[in-house]
């Protein structure tokens, strides 16, 4: 199994939700995507998150959620 990519840390922007490695929060993808926004055009803005890492926290994200509504 893949190492989570989406990583909550006290001490990186106050817990909040980011990718690993990075400090842009998960919510800003979805701030993106909602706004209508291409995900080339977030990764532009946010060179230090990958095209596999906004997939893989998508997924995540997806699976996520199907299991909370299972």
């Amino acid at each position: 199994m893949l190492e989570r990519v989406i990583v909550i840390d006290p001490d990186v922007m106050n817990g909040t939700p980011c990718f690993r490695g990075t400090r842009v929060p998960f919510k800003n993808l979805i701030d993106y995507l909602e706004g209508g926004h291409s995900l080339g055009e977030f990764l532009l803005q946010f060179p230090t998150v990958t095209r596999e890492m906004a997939v893989q926290a998508l997924e995540e994200a997806k699976d996520s959620l199907l299991a909370r509504i299972a």
